[in-house]
């Protein structure tokens, strides 16, 4: 595979799809297409953008598209992105929750884990921790940054249930989303 030869592959390719997606929705052809689309297809694709917006490879084309589509109402696009979003991270939930719990529980017992473990029970309190867990979480889902780490840090790290998880990542999906729209115009 090619990208054996690089020492950061995944990292290579994130920036890879960022320069494609700076690329695409450079080309006047690409913008000017998805311009003359209809309202509901672009409401179609604003929600087809938050379904992208979740994942890290992915997220640099969701951006473009809220960027150029530049829906007439802000606030059903950030909607639609939001329900796309959330559709994603669900998906990235339930992934975690089932395939990944008995690695969360392998990984718990290392070493260097037991040892982070007690360095923060020692240094900060319980609730400090869980905030501070769900701010990170937080950061990263509201942002372009990739939603599987956030959605992993709070549904394997956590008891959240699935409801509460949902109102979280929609909420703060919608946000991000908001702010690129709203800044974009």
């Amino acid at each position: 595979m090619i990208f054996k030869k690089y020492k950061y592959p995944k990292l290579t390719l994130l920036l890879l799809m960022i320069f494609l997606a700076y690329v695409a929705f450079k080309d006047p052809s690409i913008t000017n297409y998805l311009s003359k689309l209809g309202l509901s297809a672009g409401y179609i694709l604003i929600f087809i953008a938050g379904m992208l917006f979740s994942f890290g490879f992915t997220a640099p084309f969701a951006v473009g598209f809220f960027i150029v589509l530049q829906p007439q109402n802000l606030y059903l696009a950030v909607l639609l992105g939001g329900l796309g979003a959330l559709t994603s991270d669900l998906l990235i939930f339930n992934l975690i929750k089932v395939s990944f719990m008995d690695e969360f529980e392998q990984l718990k017992k290392e070493k260097t884990m037991k040892r982070l473990n007690n360095l923060a029970n020692k240094t900060l309190e319980n609730h400090i921790r869980l905030y501070l867990l769900y701010f990170i979480a937080g950061f990263a889902i509201a942002s372009p940054l990739p939603d599987e780490f956030g959605v992993m840090m709070i549904a394997g790290l956590t008891k959240i249930k699935q409801s509460i998880f949902s109102i979280i990542s929609f909420t703060l999906n919608s946000l991000g989303i908001f702010l690129i729209i709203l800044f974009s115009h």
